[in-house]
This record gives structure tokens, C-alpha cells and sequence, in this order.
């Protein structure tokens, strides 16, 4: 399996990440150990978390994907074959959020304790924290790394002017970098990271490991029409696409996939493994069918002609 290294970091990854988001909400302790099994044992290396995952689905406090996927490496023993990264920063209940250096110490020993390890491999800051200066909270991200509990970080959500101001400070002041950024972005929403936010990881060398690669699954070809997402988990977030623009994308899709003898998902992953600035896309799985349709993805090499085809049909702004 090819791996790519994470921006500047000492993280090596595989082109494909599993989003942990699923764990304890979607996908039950049992159903999660199948999908994580399966994932490591066809040569995949990282796994992507965070301590509010899942707080927004009912019944849960948060904390329930690391608490599985820490429960999962104690079982099977394998916590140094994976990488693992996790998010601290929304809301975990009153007065615990943000990126204080005090809110920041608590977070990650939570994060530890859930996930049954004595490191994180990758620990990111879930979205802009703008009362808390950035010094501040790469000050408290380089004493977690002196004290080896972090060993590499990353940013998620944040703007290039926020990005670009934690870069330079790191710099100036010799303090931990972000390695990587974690946007939203796929074929149906790419106008929020392509341009500036782009530019900006590529000229910087920040890895980019983006979520919500398969729009909530839209880009897998299942949802054609609004009686298709009717009753459905993710349904009311894939509304927004069944339009002109998100039905000219999946047509896009079917025929590239028709020529590659692939699934529509496996193109749409492929296309941003194939983009120079893209490390990693995030995708989840719910059932062993659809990870093993998602794990086809990077043996798929699309042409020219074929990525030209996909960035004309997904173009922002694009006029028929």
C-alpha cells in the first residue's frame, strides 16, 4: 500500500482515511470492530476521531468513537500499527470547549483515557477557537508534545487567513506547526477550500486530509431523487444536492465509472486522491460492502480526459 507522508511530519499514511464519526452512531462496537479490522487488514493506516463524536445523535454524551476504537486496539493489541487522530475544541458540555491551554489539558486527557493509549498520533483542533490567542494554544500543543502524549497536530474547519497567522507564528516563535488541515470538501462543495485555502497548503506543505469526502453520500450514486433519502440516517443532508449541479456530478461520475469498471464513489474518491494538494480523503462505512467499495478507490488511476471530465461537471459556478 502506498503511503504519503502528512505535510512535514513524521506521519506516514495511506491514501485513504476511515472517518471514526460512524463509531457508536451509525455502526454499533461489534459492526465498528468488523469495519476496522477489515480496514488494516487490506494495508489502511489511519483513523480519524474526535472527542465530540457522536454528542449530536441522541442519547450520547460524546466521546463514543474513541471510547470503541480505543476498546477495538486493546482488543486486538495493535495500537502501534495505526495512526490515530482525534479533535478537541466543540462543545463537550458547559464551559468545555475552545482552545485554552486549561481546556486543552483537560480535553486530551480524556481523549487518552477513552481511547486506552498514552499518545495520539495526530491531535487537531476541531475549528478556530478566536478567544483564545494562538499562541497560547500551540504554547499548550508543544508541552503535550515535550510530554509525549501528541506527537504531530492539525487544524479542521479553519479559514487560509487563520491558517496562514498560526504558520507564521509557529515560525517566529519556534513553536509546533499544524501538518495538516481537515476542510470540507468534495465534488459538490469545493468552492470553500480550493483557491486561497489551497494555495496556501500547497505552498506551506500542509497535508490535507478532508472530510465529508462522499457528501454525506451522495457521491455514492444512492440518492438520485428526494424519495431516495426519505427516512434515511443522513437523508436531510443530502437534500441539498439533488438539484441540477449535484445530478450533473453523479452523471459525470457513472460515465467515468462505466470506462474504469468502478462505482461512482470509487471515482469520486480517486478524483482527490489524484489532486496534487489532497493527502487523504476521509470517507466512512457503515457495513463491510461499503467499506470494501471504498477501499477500491486508490487502485483506481484516472486519465486525463477522465479528471477533466469530472472537474467540468463539478466546476463552481458551473453554467450548462
Amino acid at each position: 500500500m502506498e503511503k504519503r507522508r502528512l505535510g512535514q511530519s513524521s506521519l506516514q499514511i495511506a491514501p485513504l482515511a476511515f472517518g471514526g464519526n460512524v463509531f457508536g452512531w451509525t455502526a454499533d462496537e461489534k459492526t465498528s470492530f468488523a469495519l476496522l479490522d477489515a480496514f488494516v487488514a487490506a494495508g489502511f493506516n489511519f483513523i480519524d476521531s474526535a472527542d465530540v463524536y457522536s454528542r449530536f445523535h441522541p442519547g450520547n454524551q460524546g466521546g463514543e468513537s474513541e471510547t470503541i476504537l480505543g476498546n477495538w486496539m486493546k482488543a486486538r493489541g495493535n495500537r502501534g500499527k495505526v495512526i490515530v487522530a482525534t479533535k478537541l475544541g466543540i462543545e463537550m458540555g458547559p464551559g468545555k470547549k475552545g482552545l485554552s491551554r486549561t481546556y486543552m489539558m483537560h480535553a486530551v486527557e480524556a481523549s487518552l483515557r477513552r481511547l486506552q493509549t498514552d499518545y495520539i498520533d495526530l491531535y487537531q483542533s476541531h475549528r478556530d477557537d478566536p478567544d483564545t490567542p494562538i499562541e497560547e494554544t500551540l504554547s499548550a500543543y508543544a508541552e503535550l508534545i515535550r510530554q509525549g502524549k501528541v506527537r504531530e497536530i492539525g487544524a479542521s474547519n479553519f479559514s487560509a487567513a487563520r491558517l496562514a497567522e498560526s504558520l507564521r507564528i509557529s515560525t517566529a516563535q519556534g513553536l509546533p506547526r499544524y501538518q495538516s488541515l481537515q476542510p470540507q470538501y468534495n465534488l459538490v462543495e469545493r468552492q470553500g477550500y480550493e483557491g486561497e485555502l489551497e494555495n496556501l497548503c500547497l505552498k506551506e506543505t500542509v497535508g490535507v486530509i478532508p472530510f465529508y469526502s462522499l457528501a454525506s453520500g451522495f457521491l455514492t450514486g444512492k440518492y438520485r431523487s428526494p424519495a431516495d433519502a426519505e427516512g434515511r440516517t443522513r437523508g436531510s443532508r443530502v437534500a441539498k444536492y439533488l438539484n441540477d449541479d449535484g445530478l450533473r456530478v453523479l452523471a459525470a461520475l457513472d460515465d467515468v465509472a462505466q470506462r474504469c469498471n468502478a462505482k461512482p464513489a470509487q471515482v469520486a474518491l480517486a478524483w482527490m486522491i489524484a489532486r496534487p494538494s489532497i493527502t487523504a480523503p476521509i470517507a466512512s462505512a457503515t457495513n463491510l460492502d461499503q467499506l470494501r467499495e471504498i477501499m477500491g478507490a486508490p487502485r483506481i488511476k484516472l486519465d486525463n480526459d477522465a479528471i477533466a471530465q469530472i472537474d467540468k461537471a463539478s466546476a463552481p459556478g458551473h453554467s450548462a
